[in-house]
């Protein structure tokens, strides 16, 4: 996969002390534990990573960020949180001096990623950013520039691709053990209703294209170990009544790869669904679910079954991208990752409301 996968040799400590940042030089003993802050302390991160961070080996859950209060003292109470690792959303640049964090991960929708991971880069600290990366690509390379000139590390938070049964259709794209690849097909969504807050929004990151369009996007792209060229796309809205503040409620996307590789997409707020299947010269494999918290699995032309992983997919994504940290590696999803996921968004929505014209991708 093309740039995806590279690894920096690890330096020698005379060579280290001289061209690593602080950022690194402060975490550099892998035995060490690197602490994180929370930013944003809504459903994913009170359900899914607060307890994922219970079970990790190389980074551990000390600082929270809120804008909520009311929410401090449960966080206190369960996870042990000191006073002195609390803060809000306009104290936050004051964490450079917490040695205590090494990591703030930004759990806010997302209008407000751009923000929150610079503020963070510039307080000196390493960058988590919940996908999807931020609303446009200028945005994303706001991000990789405050990253890049602070010295810290940005990781986007596609958990999808530091599970194992993902990683093997990963490695597929780069094996293709059942001949070439011919198209890719994947859809992904589920149902919501009026109480969807910032998800029934455009502005804020709303929609499905928006919201979940990351998944089927990036699973084209871990599949083929390629990058699009172009992509028409069509928005349908069932609900009218529902969606009046520009988000989309269901989008079909066709896609062209390079070596005449095509892939067919939709991302839905109608109906539950969530498929990957990959269809090659020589037979073919899926995963269904493929983007689900748990049960990934799937099966393959001639039998083959990939069976779930007993794992935590939050926890192996935490772990993979603080060990890059500790050993100054380059992350498995970078900002790059997600700047390129977020074009192919933005060029879906143009052409979605431009009777489905025809878009050219640029080559990140």
């Amino acid at each position: 996969m093309q740039n995806r996968r590279s690894f920096i040799k690890k330096s020698g400590l005379a060579v280290a002390a001289t061209t690593i940042p602080f950022p690194y030089l402060a975490c550099s003993k892998p035995n060490k534990k690197l602490g994180i802050a929370l930013l944003g302390l809504g459903s994913y991160a009170t359900n899914n990573l607060a307890p994922a961070l219970q079970k990790t080996q190389h980074i551990e859950l000390r600082g929270i960020v809120t804008g909520s209060p009311e929410k401090i003292p449960t966080w206190k109470d369960r996870y042990g949180i000191k006073d002195s690792n609390i803060y809000n959303y306009e104290n936050l640049s004051s964490i450079v001096d917490n040695k205590d964090i090494d990591v703030v991960y930004i759990v806010t929708p997302t209008f407000l990623h751009k923000k929150f991971c610079i503020l963070a880069a510039e307080a000196g600290k390493h960058v988590f950013c919940e996908k999807p990366m931020a609303m446009t690509v200028a945005e994303c390379q706001e991000i990789i520039d405050a990253c890049d000139k602070n010295g810290v590390k940005l990781a986007i938070g596609y958990r999808m691709q530091h599970e194992e049964n993902t990683k093997t259709i990963i490695e597929w794209s780069k094996t293709q053990p059942y001949g070439a690849l011919e198209q890719v097909h994947t859809e992904a969504g589920f149902k919501i209703g009026a109480d969807a807050g910032w998800r029934l929004d455009g502005a804020k990151g709303g929609g499905a294209i928006y919201d979940m369009g990351v998944y089927p996007i990036n699973a084209m792209r871990y599949a083929t170990g390629l990058e699009p060229v172009s992509l028409t796309a069509k928005h349908v809205t069932q609900r009218k009544s529902l969606f009046t503040n520009g988000a989309e409620e269901i989008t079909y996307f066709d896609v062209e790869f390079p070596d005449g590789i095509t892939a067919k997409g939709r991302v839905t707020y109608a109906d539950n669904i969530n498929f990957l299947k990959v269809a090659c010269k020589d037979g073919n494999y899926e995963l269904s679910p493929f983007q689900s918290y748990t049960g990934v699995q799937g099966s393959t032309s001639d039998g083959k079954k990939l069976e779930p992983c007993n794992c935590n997919q939050q926890t192996l994504q935490m772990d993979d991208d603080a060990l890059s940290i500790l050993e100054n590696k380059e992350m498995t999803a970078p900002g790059i990752e997600g700047l390129r996921d977020i074009q192919i968004v933005e060029a879906a929505l143009e052409s979605g409301r431009t009777n489905g014209a025809k878009i050219l991708l640029k080559q990140y």
